[in-house]
């Protein structure tokens, strides 16, 4: 879709987005320019998520490290600023997590090693995280007197908040199977099986209706905020009955009655085994 100097976005014929940082000499440590254009890409994905132009996006990097966190230079710059400049800048952070927590489609973050400071945040604000068996994770601001506050509402979501004062406040890294078992990461892979991985990841996404995904994930976060009040109540009455008669949901529950895969997997290979492998549900 388009390329930039840290950061490259593509899209391909499945309408997945690949979404990689591109800075392996520095284990892709983010600075503000790092953020400018990922928070540019997010406003496209959004824009093209919801015309139905983008079905998953794919958060990668390249080289040894996932992201090593804020880039050294850019704290330096940092020290300089006074708070409002601290706080325009932490605002700019606030914007790309909010931004990819948010985005009308699912996520997926593919994990190859080290994730330390704000890239944890990156990926507890991703759907589903896939990593390799070397990945690491670690809250790490509190050694050098900071705090994860900025993305510390996604990673406590993730890990709960018992876990999230442990590791936020030691900096403890935390291994692969460690991170499997907290729930911030979904599934693990062998280092040199880790696209295969990711590959099974979104062929399971793509058998999902794109409408029911992006309807499921703004109400999972509107539930997340109040889970039972009687407003609540009835927009989840509401957003089923709109999917009950719209297009996709009417061609979803054809699909299964007729035992063929529905129109939006693309595939020719129908498979009473996949329409009879889960019943509807209200």
């Amino acid at each position: 879709m388009s390329e930039t100097t840290f950061s490259r976005l593509e899209l391909d014929d499945r309408g997945i987005a690949w979404l990689t940082l591109e800075r392996p000499e520095v284990h892709n440590a983010f600075d503000d320019s790092l953020i400018a254009e990922l928070n540019a890409h997010l406003e496209r994905l959004r824009d093209a998520a919801h015309h139905g132009e983008v079905r998953a996006v794919v958060l990668g990097s390249e080289g040894k490290s996932f992201s090593a966190g804020a880039d050294l230079g850019w704290m330096k710059r940092m020290v300089e600023y006074d708070f409002e400049g601290n706080l325009a800048d932490s605002r700019k952070l606030a914007a790309l997590m909010h931004g990819l927590d948010t985005l009308p489609c699912p996520t997926l973050c593919r994990v190859q090693g080290a994730a330390f400071g704000g890239a944890v945040g990156l990926a507890a604000c991703c759907d589903v995280v896939v990593a390799s068996e070397k990945a690491k994770f670690c809250l790490s601001e509190v050694k050098i007197g900071l705090s994860p506050a900025v993305i510390s509402p996604y990673v406590q979501r993730a890990l709960g908040e018992r876990q999230m004062r442990r590791y936020a406040l030691t900096a403890e890294v935390m291994d692969a199977t460690t991170a499997l078992a907290l729930g911030l990461v979904h599934r693990l892979a062998p280092h040199d099986e880790l696209d295969a991985a990711v590959e099974a990841m979104l062929d399971i996404l793509l058998a999902g209706s794109p409408q029911a995904q992006r309807a499921t994930k703004a109400l999972l976060a509107e539930v997340a905020r109040e889970p039972d009040s009687k407003a609540t109540r009835e927009h989840t009455c509401r957003v089923i009955s709109e999917l009950r008669v719209s297009l996709e949901g009417q061609e979803g529950l054809a699909s299964f009655f007729e035992k063929r895969r529905p129109a939006w997997t693309n595939d020719s290979d129908n498979s009473a085994a996949d329409n009879n492998a889960a019943e509807p549900r209200s």
